[in-house]
């Protein structure tokens, strides 16, 4: 195999491996939600988190808060029934929007990534997370967007 005809074939490899790795992250269980601000909170049903399948109910691990207010969304991450992980979905290191994996959030601009409390566990990011206290009332979520 000569040169030209080895860079094309690992062109082309390289392309179909990322077509694949997104057509594999389509389909998993994403979900996004509109949060409605109220005051200083962003307030989210906690049955956002609920899957009833053949009248079994399960929990996502996580949804992507959204709402045309805030410049990032918000990852919330379901710990237990009654404790939850709010995060700001913003890379500290260079202020580009996270992509959420399970349980961490990437950067793809360069590569960190961080733990569903907000930990910088890859670098180049060395700084949490901004984090967002999460409090329960009326099967509601609020989540504190308070600026400190």
């Amino acid at each position: 195999m000569n040169r030209k005809e080895f860079i094309k074939t690992c062109g082309l490899a390289c392309v179909g491996s990322l077509a694949f790795g997104t057509f594999l992250q389509s389909c998993a269980s994403i979900k996004m939600v509109d949060g409605i601000i109220k005051g200083e909170n962003i307030i989210v049903p906690v049955s956002e988190f609920e899957i009833v399948k053949d009248q079994k109910k399960s929990f996502l691990n996580y949804i992507i808060v959204q709402n045309n207010q805030l410049q990032f969304p918000i990852t919330v991450y379901r710990i237990n029934e009654s404790q939850y992980s709010a995060l700001l979905m913003r890379c500290t290191h260079q202020g580009n929007e996270l992509t959420a994996y399970g349980d961490k959030l990437q950067c793809s601009a360069h590569g960190s990534e961080f733990d569903k409390q907000g930990n910088a566990t890859n670098g180049p990011a060395e700084d949490r997370l901004r984090k967002f206290p999460v409090s329960i009332e009326n099967q509601q979520l609020k989540i504190s967007i308070k600026v400190e």
